[in-house]
């Protein structure tokens, strides 16, 4: 009787036993394409890549810890450390800072919509493909470059260019051919004086026909001389059909147009100033007596606003008496502008709607509260929100510190002449990526490098989760 209790008892249980089983057997079903997908593309190369760093380049001796001794060691890897260590210290707190500014800003103003939408599009390309962007908007040419552009604008305005801009390494004096010689302060000079009634010619070279076309400029033409006045001619001195006369105006010679001059006495004061007309000449009337010069003032050489390179760093100069590795290390500047507004406008979006989840969630009655008590937007913002918003500020400003630790993307396709190992831009991520599949690959120090960087960004990335999960 006992006995078939017990088993009444157990009937029910056995069946549900071997559901449960079943169940948990479909689950591992489920589960192993996930595991052995994991366990190829992430555990088993991170166990080859912790084994690769104890060998030597090719692989095929085990060095110990050689590698590991060579990163600490050679200045082209310090380097990377230094860049990733500023990327570090600069652009979590800069990017958390924007994304604070623009998440408040986005409850105080209209179409707010529309706002947060602007700035979270970026976040939404490929970092390659917001790099070409990036490219073309710091080209060092002024008519490619949009940034280059907006400062010629400006520089244009204030420092207007010449009509005749030298090129890199032409002076005034190279453009000389006859009856001129330098004058103070770039200018150029009739090489005779002349009286009123008289007539100056100043024959000029080294300047493109194309650019007189642009500006005008029409055949040469000797002025009518003028009682009373000086009169002139400044002409492009060469003719490809008669090169050796020099000093004569012949047919197919252009005149210099909107050429600055100055009449100056021998004193060195200016007596008129004038400009030539599209044939190349020009009148100083009513001169008096005395003896001139013609002078072409500086101005008409200035050179246009030529860029700035925004797309990789300028070097600092190395102190003398220092060892190969401190002149390897202050050769390289804190940061490469270009790449910390690309990221800054990648990012920005990101922690814009970060934080401003988190400013949703919080307790208006205590931002009442202190309005109440006599607060300024100011004061509550401050000692109020900032400190509410501590555990999400917290949690972005720890996820880019994750990003940046292991910046990549950014850097090679910026940074593409200054990113390989030892450049200006190169972080331990870049270096990685050339040590391991660029020129003179060395898997061992490759793979000591990654390992390094994962140890590196393990912590930060603990401490995230742990913030996240609210442990």
């Amino acid at each position: 009787m006992a006995v078939a209790a017990v088993d009444q008892q157990l009937g029910p249980a056995r069946p549900r036993a071997r559901r449960q089983g079943q169940h948990h057997l479909q689950s591992i079903v489920f589960l192993v394409p996930g595991a052995v997908f994991l366990l190829a593309i992430v555990i088993w190369p991170a166990i080859a890549t912790v084994r690769y760093s104890f060998y030597n380049g090719t692989a095929t001796k085990a060095v110990g810890l050689s590698n590991y001794k060579s990163l600490f060691s050679t200045a082209d890897t310090l380097i990377a450390f230094r860049n990733n260590v500023i990327w570090v210290l600069v652009f979590p707190f800069i990017i958390t800072v924007f994304g604070l500014v623009f998440a408040v800003l986005s409850e105080h103003i209209r179409w707010s919509t529309a706002f947060k939408t602007i700035i979270f599009l970026p976040i939404v390309f490929s970092v390659t493909a917001s790099s070409l962007v990036f490219t073309q908007i710091f080209q060092l040419d002024p008519h490619v470059g949009v940034l280059n552009a907006i400062i010629q604008t400006v520089d244009d305005y204030f420092h207007p260019p010449g009509a005749y801009p030298l090129s890199a390494g032409q002076t005034a004096t190279s453009l000389a051919t006859s009856g001129v010689v330098a004058g103070p302060h770039g200018t150029l000079e009739s090489s005779t004086t002349v009286r009123a009634g008289g007539t100056a010619r100043i024959g000029l070279t080294g300047v493109d026909p194309d650019t007189l076309a642009v500006l005008g400029a029409r055949q040469a033409r000797l002025p009518t001389a003028s009682p009373g006045a000086v009169t002139g001619l400044v002409w492009r001195d060469f003719s490809a059909s008669n090169p050796s006369n020099i000093s004569g105006v012949l047919a197919g010679e252009d005149g210099f147009p909107n050429l600055r001059l100055a009449l100056v006495r021998s004193d060195g004061t200016t007596a008129a100033t004038t400009t030539t007309d599209a044939f190349g000449r020009f009148v100083f009337s009513g001169v008096g007596t005395g003896s001139f010069r013609v002078q072409i003032e500086a101005s008409n050489f200035t050179p246009a606003f030529s860029g700035t390179f925004w797309l990789g760093p300028q070097s600092l100069t190395p102190t003398e008496n220092l060892s190969q590795t401190a002149q390897a290390l202050l050769s390289v500047p804190l940061i490469d502008i270009s790449e910390i507004l690309a990221y800054l406008w990648i990012w920005a979006g990101f922690t814009m709607v970060v934080v401003a989840a988190g400013l949703a969630a919080l307790d208006r009655e205590a931002l009442e509260a202190a309005h109440v008590d006599g607060a300024t937007e100011w004061q509550t913002f401050r000692r109020v929100t900032i400190p509410m918003l501590a555990p999400v500020l917290t949690v972005v400003f720890v996820t880019m510190v994750i990003n940046v630790l292991k910046i990549f993307d950014i850097v090679v396709n910026l940074g593409i002449d200054t990113s390989q190992p030892g450049g200006q831009s190169s972080t331990l991520a870049s270096d990685v990526y050339y040590l391991g599949f660029g020129g003179g690959v060395h898997t061992g120090l490759a793979s000591a490098l990654a390992v390094i960087l994962f140890v590196l960004v393990v912590p930060a990335m603990l401490f995230n989760l742990k913030r996240i999960s609210g442990k």
